[in-house]
């Protein structure tokens, strides 16, 4: 598992998602068909000092960060596996799980 951390590679936090949304325009078609909306729209979205912050993306952009969103992913995961292990270690060392 520690080894798996040390071969990850650059990690963003946060989501890669995408969007459609509607215009301004009242007149436009986004507005009376569900279909015809605008995008799609790529954009990473994360938290900074606990306020949502979004930036667009490019297709490009896109592809050549996924890889490191998905190593974000992987490393929450890992790191979720390595806190229930350190605890399951501790509460045997312990003798937290006679009790």
């Amino acid at each position: 598992m520690m080894a798996q951390i040390a071969q990850l590679g650059f990690c963003l936090p946060g989501s890669l998602v995408e969007r459609t949304s509607r215009c301004g325009s009242p007149s436009c078609a986004c507005h009376t068909n569900p279909e015809r909306l605008h995008g799609p729209y790529l954009s990473w979205t994360r938290k900074i000092n606990g306020k949502t912050v979004t930036r667009n993306l490019n297709p490009t952009q896109a592809e050549r960060y996924r890889p490191w969103f998905d190593n974000a992913k992987q490393l929450r995961e890992l790191i979720a596996e390595l806190e229930t292990l350190s605890a399951t270690v501790a509460a045997q060392t312990e003798g937290w799980d006679n009790q």
